[in-house]
């Protein structure tokens, strides 16, 4: 049987017996350019791995992972072993074992072009192959023979023979200079220290270079040299900013070492942006893999820089909560991503330039949680993890964004010293090791002063139960206006009843001589875990115009208004002075919208009003992007109403352009907002001016990007075709280009056009992942939903075929990129009831999806029924 998923009970029982010595890995990479120049598919390379390990029960039989199209020879302890009676497509069995280990295992693995695996490019411009890898959580087995469990540590000693013109990268340092080969150079790095398999790395091809170096001045008064390298393909070199790449990472390093008192434990740190990359970034120690949209080919806002420099930092805090410290399995997933994420956002306002990072995490990684935490299947941040699938499946905003907002109340519970002290004994006592839950409450509960039964009780209330509380607040006024009464109210949903104890602070907002609205006064209280908690501070104050429960964000919750602050907002909300004050309220409007409780047209009606005043750009590109979804799927369009709200946006876009700053953020985010909004005829008119330069607007620049979105517009809207797409391409004759174009060609608004992406997407497997989602994101187009009506009954005929058939990314992308999101209707939410119900054992990871999509759509018809009473 081919099994390719790992369960937990296995990993436990395989993790019982066995433990690692070391691991030689072998490639052979000279056939990525050989297959390439012979017109081959994805094409294979030679995969060679000696694995020594002990068994603790000799004579015991136990497996290794492995998938490969061809295993030549299996080799235990000196017995050749049969691969087609050993190898079953992804496991290897091991017979016999004894008390001290040598398997060698050769074999022909494949190259990906899915981004899992071995991924292999080839560049459109230069014709030039690249190469990287990409494991997390169980990839590692695709490139070579390995225990892919995190549990299972081992020192790693990689060598790669490649094209002698290639650069090659590994976790660790080269070992000399690369050593002559028949057609290439054999690269030897120095083996690794004790780490999981899924964070090994390999990085090939003929990447663009940039190096730097850095020194650390250590406790014991030894310096720490700190090799850096940046890649990129060489096409990019024109545009890649390695050097801000290398400030962002120095300031980092400094922050983590000073804060942690543990130096940097892995010598080298390189990082590389790499194409077609599924994920933002991986944490593989030495080797960070970025995805190449962060080397900007076109003008981005300043919140782009404040993004990339957040990932770099969330990458760098992994090389200490993960990498030197890793969970024992995937349950404690949390345990690096919460804590990476929480980190990141700390450094980058700690250490850099960008000391607005807690209005972005606030605006938008909390809203990401928000999303996740609402849905039906919704986990504990310490999640119940049965195998691989729903490890893959748990990278979300629970995982992420949830637990590091937890972690920002933590910090507020036992105090900024504690928390770092904590983290600083829980490196040194499990460095190279790995951990759970009840390690890190141990070190909290040393140095919190807190003691053991408060922090597992925090840890009960808000690490292993799943929910949002709504906290709103409840203030009583005597006929003078004098508060007489004020408490916070704290609810949940009946399916995640739990009500939590919660650090905030209530905010008390009033116009100020000019007219803004600023904070008058402050109390910050513990909220107990019941439905009322009384604020007897507040009593005797004047009625203010507004209050703001969790001001200062300090709490993961749903703010809500009482009336007369909800009404405060709907006046004027651009009168708040405090960007983090202002980005709550936005988050908290967008949340009632979300929940049915304020119709949609009134949330797009108050950011028509308010949003041009905005002064953080990060918040007022979430603006426009929360917009467009309004429209898309909360506005009730039973009296045409979706049409006229898209000419009121693109209107307001357009308005705004013309009175933003010249060449600044703000302009080029209203432009972007208008290629979205654009639909009456004089507004196309515009964006074909603009693309053919004969319309301008001061200051704006029609940048390649830029020109993307003009067209992709007008190729929605059946202004363009295939033959305006094709010169663009021409001129823009690049990877990025051709995703670009392929979203084009699938948002053209014909039945034709939409039968070429489902052929291509579900009937074929031949296309790259990039090329995959650019396809998915054109066929989603919203103007001709009436085209997507055919295609409601073959997503759900397909669906488990797709399962069983594509790799995990894909069938994940396929799954939730063309659910039937834009056909809003009754018969659509039937259906998918229908198929969840004809299919209750389908993979748990597939129910998974399909039970979000249905949330997803539930939800659009509560608040379209809303906005339909409005």
């Amino acid at each position: 049987m081919h099994r390719t998923n790992l369960t937990r009970d296995e990993a436990r029982e395989r993790a019982r017996i066995l433990s690692v010595d070391s691991y030689e890995v072998q490639l052979d990479l000279r056939s990525a350019v050989q297959a390439v120049r012979a017109g081959e598919g994805a094409g294979r390379f030679a995969s060679r791995t000696v694995l020594r390990f002990r068994c603790s029960e000799p004579g015991a039989d136990s497996f290794a992972d492995l998938l490969a199209p061809v295993v030549r020879s299996v080799v235990l302890n000196g017995r050749a072993l049969d691969p087609a009676e050993v190898f079953d497509g992804s496991r290897i069995t091991l017979p016999g074992l004894a008390e001290s280990n040598e398997l060698v295992v050769e074999a022909d693995c494949a190259y990906s072009r899915t981004g899992e695996g071995l991924h292999r490019f080839t560049d459109p411009v230069d014709k030039e192959t690249y190469l990287y890898t990409q494991y997390e959580p169980a990839d590692a087995r695709r490139v070579f023979t390995t225990f892919e469990q995190p549990d299972l540590k081992g020192p790693f000693t990689f060598s790669v023979t490649a094209p002698a013109h290639w650069q090659v990268f590994s976790n660790s340092a080269a070992g000399g200079d690369p050593e002559p080969a028949e057609d290439g150079l054999t690269w030897n790095f120095t083996p690794t220290p004790r780490i999981s398999s899924y964070i090994t790395a390999v990085v090939a091809g003929p990447y663009h270079v940039v190096r730097d170096h850095h020194t650390q001045e250590l406790a014991d008064g030894r310096r720490l040299e700190i090799p850096l390298a940046a890649l990129c393909r060489a096409s990019l070199a024109q545009h890649f900013d390695a050097d801000e790449v290398f400030t962002v990472t120095k300031q980092g390093l400094d922050f983590f070492h000073q804060e942690f008192d543990y130096a940097y434990p892995f010598g080298t740190h390189a990082q590389a942006f790499v194409p077609e990359y599924n994920l933002g970034a991986m944490e593989n120690p030495g080797l960070v893999t970025f995805r190449e949209e962060f080397v900007f080919r076109s003008k981005v806002t300043e919140a782009a820089y404040e993004g990339r420099a957040n990932v770099i930092l969330h990458e760098m805090a992994h090389m200490w909560f993960g990498d030197l410290v890793t969970m024992q399995w995937w349950d404690d997933l949390w345990l690096k991503e919460s804590f990476a994420d929480f980190m990141g956002a700390f450094a980058q306002v700690e250490a850099t330039k960008f000391d607005a990072g807690w209005i972005t995490f606030a605006n938008r990684r909390k809203t990401w949680a928000y999303r996740q935490d609402q849905l039906p299947t919704t986990h504990p941040i310490t999640a119940d993890i049965r195998d691989l699938e729903d490890a893959k499946l748990n990278f979300d905003g629970i995982t992420y964004a949830k637990g590091a907002s937890v972690l920002k109340q933590l910090v507020a519970y036992v105090g900024r010293d504690a928390f770092f002290e904590g983290a600083r004994r829980y490196f040194k006592r499990h460095a190279f090791g790995n951990t759970t839950l009840a390690d890190l409450l141990a070190v909290l509960a040393e140095t919190s002063g807190r003691g053991a039964e408060a922090m597992a009780e925090w840890s009960r209330a808000w690490l292993e139960t799943a929910g949002v509380n709504a906290l709103t607040p409840q203030v009583v006024t005597d006929s003078a206006g004098v508060i007489t009464s004020f408490a916070v109210l704290q609810d949940a949903v009946e399916a995640f009843p739990t009500l939590r104890p919660h650090r905030i602070a209530v905010g008390l907002y009033g116009k100020d001589g000019n007219g803004a609205l600023v904070r008058t006064h402050r109390v910050e209280l513990d909220v107990a875990a019941g439905p009322r908690t009384e604020v007897p501070e507040l009593v005797g104050l004047a009625r203010p115009e507004l209050v703001l429960v969790n001001d200062d964000d300090l709490t993961y919750c749903k703010i809500r208004f009482d009336e007369a602050s909800l009404e405060t907002l709907r006046d004027g909300l651009g009168d708040i002075a405090d960007p983090l004050a202002r980005a709550l309220c936005w988050s908290a409007l967008w949340n009632l919208t979300r929940d049915g409780l304020m119709p949609a047209r009134d949330y797009l009606d108050t950011v028509l009003r308010f949003a041009g005043r905005e002064s953080d750009i990060g918040v007022l590109q979430s603006l426009h992007q929360q917009a467009r979804s309004a429209l898309d799927v909360y506005v009730s369009d039973s009296t045409g109403a979706r049409a006229e709200w898209a000419a009121r946006l693109a209107e307001g876009a357009l308005r705004e352009l013309r009175a933003a700053a010249p060449g600044g953020d703000h302009q080029l985010a209203w432009a972007r907002f208008l290629t979205q909004t654009a639909s009456s005829t004089a507004d196309l008119q515009l964006v074909k001016g603009l693309l053919a330069g004969t319309a301008r607007i001061d200051g704006l620049d029609i940048d390649q990007e830029l020109r993307w979105a003009l067209l992709h517009t007008l190729v929605a809207a059946g202004e363009a075709g295939e033959q305006e797409l094709a010169v663009e391409l021409l001129r823009d004759d690049t990877a990025s280009g051709k995703r670009l174009q392929t979203a084009c060609l699938a948002a053209r608004p014909t039945a034709q056009a939409k039968a070429a992406v489902w052929r291509q997407v579900v009937d074929s497997d031949e296309l790259p992942n990039a090329l995959v989602e650019a396809q998915i994101s054109g066929f989603q187009s919203a103007g001709r939903r009436d085209l997507l009506v055919p295609y409601t009954e073959p997503y759900f005929d397909v669906l488990e075929k797709v399962w069983g058939e594509r790799s995990i990314e894909i069938a994940m992308r396929i799954v939730s990129g063309l659910f039937p999101k834009l056909v809003t209707t009754a018969e659509t939410l039937a259906r998918t009831d229908t198929w969840l119900a004809e299919h209750p054992t389908a993979a748990p990871a597939l129910r998974r999806l399909v039970l979000e999509a249905r949330d997803d759509l539930a939800r659009a018809l509560r608040a379209q029924e809303c906005d339909a009473r409005r």
